[in-house]
């Protein structure tokens, strides 16, 4: 079976990363498009031996993307297209059902009020349906994303679950890593470290733990992302007066082997101690299970990795809902239970990235198999991504 991956971008970011995990782990002839930015994540998966082709698009009305995505499409003779992230799906849905191909795609970023960090507009609402029509089905990322897709009228039958996975050996506590990360960022060895990981979209509400984390004298706090956020919590923190104490990472790569400026994100995750995930709007949750697999104490507004698979708090990770006052009183019984390391509870487990690509392989399986290829079409009237 020949794949084609298509997707937005490959910069460093939650669904990029899952994308590599997966493609290691697939037993398919596998190839990439990228729309735009061919980042860090494009040359790991040159590394990995992949076929990463970036299709120079200029931005979400740049339509003369769409033929040359359709002959590439032609030209690769693939079996099955998969799509990933917004401008990737409505485009690549649109050029596979010119070229005659299957496509299915992963809804990774979708919330109630926000898709991929930004504000869902019934305009994007809008596209989005009438594009997924032109696909054989869709693969969400929990049972939460599958929920909001039915409620949008997205068909039940039309829709797999296929949940994001993990390497949790990546993740794995190694006290040297630990020491060698603090001195890398000039971090003292005794001081006690809040851990945030994601891209700096006003979704996330790092402004919250920024603010939790500046009332606690002598607490740092190592954000581990970029976006668009970043100069206005940089302003926040020395606002607060705790400038000196938050510590702005940048993008760091999740896998230790990929080319990467920095720390890794397993890296950070081994430097501090304990994890905090302010966003009450997730998809999936992954730096939450990464976290948990690295021994971190967590605490979290929302992560349906979690909540949907068990109505039984998950060893080591606290539930925290509200605003910054709500955050800074449970870190308060964080450092009064001090530094600690947990055994991985089994949720970890259960998201392992091979079970990912195994439930993967059986929708392809069943999507190829229930009809090869669909007809042709002409060129419709396409409506510019919103």
């Amino acid at each position: 079976m020949r794949v084609l991956h298509i997707i937005t971008g490959l910069g460093v970011g939650g669904a990029e990363q899952q994308l590599r995990l997966l493609l290691r782990r697939m037993p398919v002839d596998c190839d990439v498009v990228t729309l735009t930015n061919p980042g860090p994540v494009a040359d790991g998966l040159h590394a990995d031996g992949v076929s990463v082709t970036h299709l120079g698009m200029g931005g979400n009305r740049d339509l003369a993307a769409l033929p040359r995505l359709t002959r590439l499409i032609r030209r690769g003779r693939y079996d099955l297209v998969h799509t990933h992230l917004y401008r990737a799906c409505v485009y690549g849905r649109i050029a596979a059902r010119l070229a005659g191909v299957r496509a299915i795609a992963t809804e990774h970023s979708l919330g109630e009020r926000y898709i991929e960090g930004r504000p869902l507009t019934r305009s994007a609402r809008g596209l989005y349906l009438c594009t997924e029509r032109l696909g054989s089905s869709t693969v969400a990322v929990s049972a939460t994303v599958a929920d909001r897709l039915r409620a949008w009228g997205v068909p039940a039958r039309r829709i797999h679950v296929v949940p994001n996975g993990i390497d949790g050996a990546r993740f794995r506590h190694d006290p040297e890593v630990r020491a060698a990360t603090r001195a890398l960022l000039d971090i003292p060895a005794d001081a006690f470290v809040v851990g945030g990981v994601g891209r700096l979209v006003p979704g996330k509400r790092f402004g919250l733990l920024v603010r939790a984390v500046a009332a606690l004298p002598g607490v740092r706090l190592l954000l581990a992302g970029d976006g668009p956020e970043l100069e206005a919590l940089r302003a926040l923190a020395r606002r607060l007066g705790a400038g000196g104490r938050v510590h702005f990472l940048g993008e760091c790569d999740a896998l230790p082997d990929g080319p990467h400026a920095g720390p890794t994100v397993p890296a950070v995750l081994d430097a501090v101690d304990v994890f905090v995930s302010a966003s009450d709007e997730e998809s999936f949750g992954l730096a939450t299970v990464e976290a948990l697999a690295a021994g971190l104490p967590v605490l979290y507004a929302a992560c349906p990795a979690l909540d949907d698979l068990s109505a039984e708090p998950v060893p080591g990770a606290v539930r925290v809902p509200g605003g910054a006052e709500t955050i800074e009183a449970a870190l308060r019984h964080q450092l009064e239970l001090g530094v600690r390391r947990l055994e991985p509870p089994a949720v970890v487990g259960h998201y392992d990235i091979a079970r990912s690509a195994t439930s993967l392989l059986g929708v392809y399986a069943r999507t190829v198999e229930a009809a090869p290829t669909v007809p042709r079409v002409r060129p419709p009237f396409v409506t510019p991504v919103p």
